[in-house]
This record gives structure tokens, sequence and C-alpha cells, in this order.
């Protein structure tokens, strides 16, 4: 069930989100324990963006309530996700939308570590990339491209020639003498390559396609597949197995989840 601000959603309140698609939003893994990893950092998210897209602010402690009410009597681990947008926003008039709701959805978590993706590259840059937005059409667009040419998701290559990030997920790299390499580059901060950063040893430079297929391994993360090894990029293959890539998993795992 969808709710919003603590009801649940109908139809007429989730028609201007499906109309103008103009709202922010973070997504959270619940584990078995009830724990959120990143769980601050994804509140500040949400606090941050508020600010951005509606220049209002935000009642973290609201989002908590309602995210507990969520889960009450959910099997877990689930995917949590808390979408922030107003009702009454138009396309005419989108700056009056400035009492932004709190919208609540779950669905089931998948295993952990899910299977190597294979990325094609596709030439895309997201509008307002250090936002975590719902205008996601060019993303999934990239995606599908990807798709109908046999790959499971896109690598986004920007008009520089530089890499940034993926459909919806940070990429980082392990160089040949086994340093984390993340992409610099305009993206998105995502919370679980913020928490690997926090603990691994790593450097961050511009990164060319032509470079990125001659990393060892490189990896996507986010929050619903932790840390997800890469097999390919394009038609280039590249290792599944490496110590730094069992390192990040090892790591990541080890963080201990925060209370709701």
């Amino acid at each position: 069930m969808a709710t919003l601000n603590q009801k649940p959603a109908t139809v007429d309140d989730l028609l201007p989100l499906a109309l103008t698609s103009y709202a922010h939003f973070t997504s959270m893994r619940v584990g078995e324990d009830g724990r959120i990893r990143g769980l601050s950092l994804h509140l500040e998210r949400l606090v941050r963006d508020s600010k951005i897209v509606f220049g209002a602010d935000l009642d973290t402690g609201a989002v908590r309530d309602q995210v507990r009410q969520a889960l009450d009597g959910r099997s877990t681990p689930c995917t949590v996700r808390v979408t922030i947008y107003d009702p009454t926003v138009s396309l005419a008039h989108p700056a009056d939308a400035d009492q932004p709701g709190i919208l609540i959805t779950t669905r089931p978590a998948g295993a952990l570590p899910p299977p190597p993706l294979r990325v094609k590259s596709i030439p895309y840059e997201r509008d307002l990339p250090e936002v975590k937005h719902c205008g996601l059409f060019g993303a999934l667009n990239a995606r599908a491209t990807a798709e109908r040419a046999g790959f499971d998701d896109a690598l986004f290559v920007g008009r520089d020639g530089f890499l940034s990030e993926g459909g919806t997920w940070n990429v980082g790299f392990i160089d040949r003498d086994g340093e984390v390499v993340w992409p610099h580059a305009p993206v998105l901060p995502g919370v679980t390559m913020a928490l690997l950063k926090e603990r691994v040893d790593h450097r961050a430079t511009a990164v060319t396609l032509a470079q990125a297929k001659q990393m060892p391994v490189a990896f996507a993360t986010n929050t619903s597949v932790g840390v997800r090894v890469l097999s390919c990029i394009d038609d280039t293959d590249l290792s599944v197995e490496h110590p730094v890539l069992s390192t990040l998993r090892d790591t990541y795992l080890s963080i201990q989840g925060e209370v709701l």
C-alpha cells in the first residue's frame, strides 16, 4: 500500500506525481533486523533536496514515523522508498508547489550480492545530477536502449567524453594497483558510495570510456544492491573477482544499520 502523509494514497493524490514527475526521493534497504545502513545520509539527502526542489524544510521525524508505520507487520529485508512531492503541483506553476508531502511505498528486496551486471555505454547526462529526482525518462530510456542491445543496463558517458554513473547507481573501478577509483564527474552523491568512501582508501579522477575498459574491475553501488560487479562494458569483458572487490563487499555488509 502507498501512503501519503500516513493515509492511503488515492488516485487523485498520485495523479499530479504521475503527470509531472516533479518530486524527489530516496530508496532504503531495510535489513532483516529492521535497521537501515546509512539512514542518516538518506535523511540528509531528503532535507537537502527538499530545499533545492521545493524551497521547503522537511520534518525528518515525520519521515521516520511514516516509514515505521509502513514497515509495521511487513517482512524484511525489503526496500522502502520515500518520495517527496506536493499533490497540488501543476505544470503551469511548479514554483507554487511549496508544501511537499511524504509518500511511502515498499517492495521486496533482492538477495545480496546480486549477479554481475553487463553494461553498455550510452551518451547521457542527468538533469540536476546532485538531486535524486523523479525525472527518470532519460535514464530509463538509456537503460531500455542498453537492454534492447542485449545488455543489463546503461553506463553514462558525458559530452566531455568522461564517465559519470549508471542508470540508478554509482560506478567505481579497481585499477591495476588495487586502488579504488571513483569517476570525478557530476553524479548523484549515492549513500552506498559515501559509506564506502568513509571506510576504504580511494581516489577520484576523470575516467574516459577507454580508460574504464582498461581497468581490471568495475562495480556498481546503490542501496538495493550494495556492491555489484560489472562483468563487461560494451564488448570488453572485466574480471568479476578481485581481493579489493571482496573487501568492498565485506566492508559494506559490516556497516551497522541505524534504528528507525
